[in-house]
């Protein structure tokens, strides 16, 4: 009986690890059913930045009325064209009290001094004919009454000017508002009735219209200031505008501030470039817009993806010239050429396939990266096949 017990024991045993060895097999080829693997390949690899910002016209003219008043006639909108010269708006000259009030007394002053002189010049003129003085003094006398004669010709033109705003002396009239830029209208902020301050030396003035070329746009954005040092005039840039669809435009950096400006805690640069419109390319004036900026290309580089990447203990130091030196815990380092500027970081590597389900850490030197896709300067080639990480 305690045989027949025993035998079955035994089987029992055998039973439960022919189960185990069977169940790890099974999971074993499950997990090599599920390696994706994966190849390098050659592409370009580019390291750019983003600023954000707006489309503006380069030249942006505001209209400013010469005399103060009310605006009686509009001649145009926005989004009409113009051209130098045409008038945009009327102004009806409201006088001002004591200006009128002063330029009337010197009008009045003005025509009693006349007939005063035009008296004397008479009585001079009179004894001059009878012989008693000589011609000098009658001449004299009518000099002084000529003088009072333009006087009176300028207050009266004076009086004019603060009445209506024009003159009859001048061709060009101060009520008229003229253009004094050929371009495009970008905004009427008066409406007709408004009352409008001329532009002088101690008011601005008010604006009757902007006017902007739109054919010459340019792109203001900023910069942040880890990216700014990285920046040179003349680099590309292209510009996406988030109210164009599929469409790209080109800019060349033009200006890049010499002063940072601090926005929302951190420190930003303001910079403009030229926008390169094609023939028939229509830009409004205010979009906003991104512009990726290169600072950095390779053409025709090994590439793989930043997620194919593993991370070791080992650690690497990488030189400014892109040479490097391996070290781990327990080895020496080897030799190092190149810089002295030494940066240590984890090693990477990638498990390439080295025949049936076997494969190898492969320590990379890497280069340049886009933040997806990473340039691989030594350690594969495009043959290569990855085992990509679960």
């Amino acid at each position: 009986m305690k045989k027949i017990f025993l035998v079955l024991f035994v089987l029992i045993l055998i039973g439960m690890g022919a189960f185990v060895v069977y169940y790890f097999l099974n999971q074993n080829e499950e997990v090599e059913e599920n390696i994706e693997l994966v190849s390098p390949r050659k592409d370009s690899i580019i390291k750019k930045t983003v600023a954000t910002g707006s489309i503006v016209p380069l030249k942006e003219v505001a209209v400013k009325p010469a005399v103060s008043g009310i605006i009686d006639k509009i001649f145009f909108e926005a989004g009409q064209e113009v051209k130098v010269g045409d008038v945009i708006a009327k102004i009806k000259v409201i006088p001002n009290m004591t200006n009128l009030t002063n330029v009337q007394n010197n009008l009045e002053q003005a025509k009693i001094t006349l007939e005063m002189r035009e008296r004397e010049m008479k009585r001079q003129k009179q004894l001059f004919d009878d012989g008693v003085i000589a011609e000098r003094e009658y001449m004299l006398a009518k000099d002084d009454y000529d003088l009072a004669k333009n006087q009176v010709s300028a207050a009266a033109e004076s009086l004019i000017i603060v009445r209506e705003g024009t003159s009859s002396r001048s061709s060009s009239t101060l009520t008229l508002v003229k253009a004094t830029t050929s371009g495009v209208i970008l905004d009427v902020p008066v409406k007709e009735g408004a009352n409008v301050i001329e532009s002088n030396t101690f008011n601005e003035g008010t604006t009757i219209a902007t006017i902007a070329d739109l054919n010459n746009m340019i792109f203001e954005g900023m910069v942040d200031e880890a990216e700014v040092g990285k920046l040179k005039k003349g680099m590309d840039l292209v510009l996406t505008i988030g109210a164009i669809d599929n469409e790209k435009f080109d800019a060349e950096l033009d200006f890049i501030a010499p002063k940072g400006i601090e926005e929302e805690g951190a420190i930003k640069f303001p910079i403009k470039a030229d926008v390169q419109l094609k023939e028939n390319q229509f830009i409004r004036a205010g979009y906003s817009a991104n512009a990726d900026i290169v600072l950095e290309r390779k053409d025709g580089v090994i590439v793989i993806e930043e997620a194919w990447l593993q991370s070791s203990n080992k650690k690497v130091e990488t030189q400014k010239n892109n040479e490097t030196k391996e070290t781990s815990k327990d080895s020496t380092q080897t030799e190092n050429k190149g810089s002295n500027s030494n940066q240590e970081t984890d090693a990477m590597y990638v498990e390439v396939q080295t025949g049936d389900n076997v494969f190898e850490k492969r320590y990379l030197t890497l280069g340049l990266s886009d933040g997806i896709n990473i340039e691989v300067v030594k350690g594969l080639n495009v043959n290569d096949k990855i085992k990509k990480p679960q």
